[in-house]
Formats: structure tokens, sequence, C-alpha cells
């Protein structure tokens, strides 16, 4: 955060990334989607980006075009202006921004905070790696990419207005922390917002899943099922392993899902449980279906629990 005054600061934040999907203008409308999502799960408003690419020498600039006009036609539903970028060769076609934002100072979302008794929420079904790895090895139905890309190339926008619509009308700081569901999965994400932040008086507490809430994309548990595993999943479960304990009736399905690396995935809450039912109803008017995923409970032996 850069401080402007004692009510306007500035966030600012960056990510790019190979192809995941086949259609050039969808990947940019993706990338731009997934960009801007850090600024959202802040609580921030996007105002401006600058694009970073990479691409082949010899690759068909009619591709590249594309690319960034999905880039574009993201941003301009996000009311946020491209004012410039950055490309380079590359031998493989990468794609993203670097997203500034404007936010209240006092009024910042972070991913630590949860406070016991609150309830966690999801704002998006998970999947998305394990549908794009299908996609890959040409294992995945077109009824099941359409979701996946529906979800991804959504923004999350929505999802926090809805959020700061509950903190205006309760006046209070009913949300206690977010973040954006991305690289490190449900779990991985999880596992930041429990860990605390001992020096600014946070502590950690332990995140209770409910692994039959969790809202899941078409497809992913058959993609799931056929060993369509990501490396990225197998990355978080190697990070994470020790930090979950796991009830005995958990398929293995559902364990995968919860590792499984997402690309543009929800917002995940922790909120007042008192605020979390109509939290649900606000984000329903926004047209976002969110579920009740879990609960924060008191440090245990686990600071991961799925039930």
């Amino acid at each position: 955060m850069y401080l402007i005054n004692d009510e306007l600061a500035l966030v600012q934040t960056v990510d790019f990334f190979t192809p995941v999907v086949d259609d050039p203008f969808t990947f940019g409308q993706i990338a731009a989607a997934n960009s801007l999502s850090d600024v959202y799960a802040m609580g921030g408003k996007p105002i401006s980006a600058l694009s970073i690419v990479g691409f082949p020498e010899k690759g068909d600039p009619a591709i590249l075009e594309q690319i960034i006009r999905g880039g574009l036609d993201k941003m301009k539903e996000a009311n946020c202006t491209v004012i410039g970028g950055h490309s380079i060769r590359n031998d493989d076609i990468q794609f993203g921004y670097a997203v500034t934002g404007t936010i209240h100072p006092k009024k910042i979302w972070r991913n630590v905070g949860a406070q016991i008794n609150d309830a966690i929420l999801l704002t998006k079904p998970i999947g998305t790696g394990l549908i794009s790895t299908a996609l890959k090895r040409e294992r995945a139905s077109k009824t099941n990419v359409d979701a996946a890309i529906a979800s991804m190339s959504q923004l999350n926008r929505a999802a926090a207005e809805a959020l700061h619509e509950i903190e205006a009308k309760t006046n209070a700081r009913a949300v206690h922390a977010v973040t954006d569901v991305t690289g490190f999965g449900v779990l991985g994400h999880g596992r930041e917002m429990a860990l605390g932040d001992p020096e600014k008086g946070i502590p950690a507490v332990t995140i209770e899943f409910e692994y039959k809430a969790v809202p899941v994309l078409p497809g992913a548990f058959d993609a799931a099922r056929q060993g369509m595993i990501p490396g990225g999943l197998n990355n978080n479960l190697d990070f994470l392993g020790n930090c979950v304990s796991f009830a005995t009736g958990v398929p293995e399905e559902n364990r995968a899902l919860l590792f499984d690396p997402q690309t543009s995935g929800g917002l995940l809450v922790a909120i007042a449980p008192e605020a979390a039912d109509a939290a649900i109803e606000t984000l329903k008017r926004h047209q976002i279906t969110a579920a009740k995923i879990g609960r924060v409970l008191p440090k245990g032996a686990s600071i991961l629990s799925v039930t």
C-alpha cells in the first residue's frame, strides 16, 4: 500500500501466466480477470494497468492481437484503463497485467485476521486446474470447459461490492479476512488466513472446511478420478501436507480438489457468523452464488481441518 492521504492509498499487484485455454481472446480475458483479482480481494478499485506480454518471435501476430483484445475487453468491463505495457520475445506465450487500484487505508481487507467462530465463504466453484489439465490431454468435454471458462473469466468485482455492501449495512467490520483463491488452492490460501500475524497481534487459528459444502465445477470430479492432476496440485500437496488433517471419510477426489491450483478463482472470506447468511443473500443479488464452506476454530494441532 502507498499512502496518499488519510482517506486514499494506492495498491498494486502483478500477475501473468501461460495459456490455460485454446482460444486466444478467451485467454486474454482470463488473464485480465486474474490480474485484477488481488485488488478486489484487498477491497480496492482497479484504476489503471500495464500489460505484460511474452510472445514467440515467429508467432502469429493475429493470435497476439486476439489475446490483447480479450484482455482489453475484460479491463473495460472493470473500468480499468490500460495505459501501456511491455513485451518481450519469449519461447512461450505469457500474458498478464500490473494493476494499480485505489483504496481507503483504514478499510483494507487482509488475508489474515480470521476470528474464532467466523464463517468461511467461497464465491466461485473450484476445479479449474484439473479441468485445464484434462483439456490439455484432450479429455475434457466442451460443456465442462465452457463452465470453467465462465468461472475463470468472471471478475471478482461483484463479490467485492457485495461484501462492501454488507459492511456498510452493519456499520461494522464484519469482513475479517479475504483472499482470492489462485495457485495455492483452497487449502493453501486457507493456510495463509489461518496463520495470523503475531507481530501485529493477530493470533493463529484453525480453519475447519466441510468438504461436502465446497462448490465444484462440472467435470472436476471426473478429471480427478481419471488422474488429470496438474503439477501445481502435487506441489501444493507437498507444501501443505503437514498442515492439514482429513477426516477418515473424505474421498480422495475431494482431497485433490482442495489442493487444486485455481486460475482466477473466487474470494475466500472469513466473516462474522451473524453476517454470513446476509452476505450470501447479498452476493446472490449481485449474481454471485457463494457457499458457506467452513468455520474458524481456536488453534488446534492442525491449522487446517477437513471434515
